[in-house]
């Protein structure tokens, strides 16, 4: 029986599944990394060691279902979005450690961008808001500081790709050097509308496009890997970033349906159809994978979500285990008037503050941790229903439903309490690792595994939804406490 094998790198992890001609998850194999963090507000990682832990988590995924890597029908990566590694044409060996989305080193060159006359311009061909959050100033900041590198770009001998190109090259041997138009779309650097490579953007980044992968659709075969990699040559044929991926996950297809991820960060996604899409309210205006034609996306993004449950773990030691602290928050009635704002790296949309930072405040005497846990949790809710809220406004229509996915979304008290928030009801899928899910989708589709978007449509089924259970006066108390403790981290 012949199967799809996904590449999920994340921010944390590198993960492969495998995946039947039902779209139902057979096998999954994770390798946690590391980040690393050289100086405040720097976020770095070894692109290498992404590199070799992925191949193990893909091979190790094979083995669990596959008698032969011959019985893998096609290849489909998702990857974190807007990381940046730049390496050596001939060697393959990069020039400095991976610059991760959450790295906000060049924020203060952004914040002059975005005073500049290039502005309007930026924002207008790339619909994006001018942040450290994207691509194409990392680029710049490593050509500007590693030595001679940006002559070296300008003579054809330094690649630049986000992690799914970085894969791929790797995976064929360095005989493709491509990325799709969904991330693509999250560099900076690209056209939203025509979906190619801007010169006028190249000019103000100092980016030469020798540089610069081919940008190719979702889905669609790109190349083989090498088959000494994973056993067999097998089809390189979806790719999308991992936002874009769970959309896909989602079956979210068709305009006005939507999702939010609940990862390292939180994004909301709104499907918008085949025209670009003009936020009113500091969303971001992104290509959806497509399997035939333009797609849009309007995007909200939280740079810290589950990071902030991490954050309890690893930094605070209030909890052993990312688990502790649905139960932890359910032995309170109430957050108690504790707010946790986790602005680590400043606040994502619709507020786009890289000065803002964390804070945790109302504490009093009677205050503990399971407090400052559950208030942590909440902030996630809360920050997705301000980016929620940002959407309805830029649609004009309420949201029928929120579909939910991701880590976090295995917490039943963040669920109900993200459900009361928003006054709207919570569906999460009986598969929430919806990334991985997607990037099968485009790569099964492409080669004839799946019929198409019918069939996968069709696939989606849920596993528990939840109904908001407040009333209207609570919600309204909740949210603005919330945006009093917002305020201050911008003070």
């Amino acid at each position: 029986m012949p199967f799809v094998l996904s590449l999920d790198e994340g921010t944390t992890s590198a993960r492969a599944a495998v995946y039947d001609r039902q779209g139902r998850r057979i096998a999954m194999s994770t390798r946690a990394f590391n980040c690393q963090y050289p100086q405040p507000g720097w976020v770095e990682q070894d692109a290498e060691e992404i590199w070799r832990l992925q191949i193990e988590a893909a091979r190790e995924a094979i083995a669990q279902v596959c008698t032969t890597p011959n019985e893998i029908a096609a290849l489909g990566i998702t990857n974190q979005r807007e990381t940046v590694v730049v390496w050596d044409k001939v060697t393959g060996k990069p020039i400095a450690p991976a610059i991760v989305w959450q790295c906000r080193r060049t924020a203060q060159y952004c914040t002059t961008l975005a005073q500049s006359s290039d502005a309007k311009l930026i924002e207008e061909r790339s619909g994006l808001v001018i942040d450290a959050y994207f691509s194409a100033s990392k680029i710049r900041w490593l050509l500007h500081n590693v030595h001679n590198s940006a002559q070296r770009a300008a003579n054809g001998e330094l690649l630049f790709g986000n992690i799914d190109t970085w894969l791929i090259w790797n995976l064929t041997g360095g005989r493709c050097h491509v990325t799709d138009v969904t991330n693509a779309s999250r560099t900076m650097l690209m056209d939203l509308e025509s979906g190619d490579w801007d010169d006028h953007l190249l000019r103000i980044f100092e980016i030469p496009r020798a540089m610069l992968p081919k940008i190719v659709p979702s889905s669609g075969i790109v190349g083989e890997t090498d088959a000494a990699i994973l056993g067999a040559a097998i089809p390189i044929s979806g790719i999308a970033g991992d936002q874009q991926a769970a959309l896909a996950g989602q079956a979210c297809f068709r305009p006005g349906l939507s999702k939010n991820t609940y990862g390292t960060g939180c994004f909301a996604l709104l499907h918008s159809g085949a025209k670009p899409p003009h936020s009113r309210n500091r969303l971001l205006a992104t290509r959806a994978a497509s399997m035939g034609g333009k797609a849009f996306a309007v995007e909200g993004s939280v740079f810290v979500a589950g990071a902030a449950v991490q954050w309890l773990r690893d930094q605070l030691g209030l909890i052993a285990t990312a688990g502790e602290s649905e139960q932890m928050a359910e032995s309170l009635p109430d957050n108690g008037g504790v707010y946790v704002v986790p602005a680590f790296v400043g606040l994502g949309a619709p507020h786009w503050d890289s000065n803002a930072r964390g804070l945790v405040c109302g504490l009093t005497r009677g205050a503990g941790k399971a407090h400052i846990v559950r208030a942590a949790l909440e902030s996630i809710a809360f920050q997705t229903r301000d980016l929620v809220s940002a959407m309805e406004s830029d649609s004009g229509e309420p949201l029928k439903e929120l579909r939910v996915d991701g880590g976090a979304s295995m917490n039943n008290f963040l669920m109900q309490f993200q459900a009361d928030l928003l006054g709207r009801p919570i569906v999460r899928p009986t598969d929430s690792e919806t990334t991985a899910l997607g990037a099968a989708y485009l790569a099964g589709v492409a080669t004839g595994f799946f019929s198409g978007q019918q069939e996968l449509e069709s696939f989606w089924q849920a596993d528990r939804r939840w109904e908001p259970a407040i009333s209207e006066d609570h919600r309204k108390q909740l949210i603005a406490e919330w945006n009093q403790a917002v305020a201050r981290t911008r003070a």
